[in-house]
């Protein structure tokens, strides 16, 4: 079990690790036998198929940043809740590469020191060049 100071240390290689653009640095940080499921519903199964899910985003260095925002640390859950921006050349419909800031959510479970389950959820609306933008159902 990471004790609260662990998981912080964590969580500041992990924050290191996505500034840097660091695929293999973040990927060091999941279990084998991660679940990720992101803010469409989309889900990726194990660190290989994860690592695959991501490899455009890191393919493009310089093309996302995310902020943390707030952090909440439940260490005998063994679980964290991060609240973060998300600011990137947007892949809406209709406002494809313009600037686009999103907020949203991130609750991570660990297990044996690792992050075995990362749940991802988005706001329905997002900034797009200053102007809120309502998410539409797809």
């Amino acid at each position: 079990m990471l004790s609260r100071s662990d998981l912080e240390d964590v969580l500041r290689r992990w924050h290191q690790a996505w500034a840097d653009y660091d695929l293999d640095r973040v990927m060091e940080l999941f279990h084998e036998e991660v679940l990720f499921e992101n803010w469409t519903g989309a889900t990726a199964q194990g660190r290989e198929n994860l690592r695959r899910a991501w490899s455009d985003w890191f393919a493009r260095p310089g093309g996302f940043r995310f902020i943390e925002e707030e952090t909440f640390i439940d260490e005998p859950q063994q679980k964290v809740l991060y609240r973060w921006r998300l600011e990137w050349p947007s892949i809406e419909k209709g406002w494809e590469g313009r600037a686009e800031k999103r907020r949203g959510v991130d609750v991570l479970h660990f297990k044996n020191g690792k992050i075995i389950r990362k749940l991802t959820y988005s706001k329905t609306s997002l900034e797009i060049d200053g102007q809120r933008v309502r998410l539409l159902p797809a």
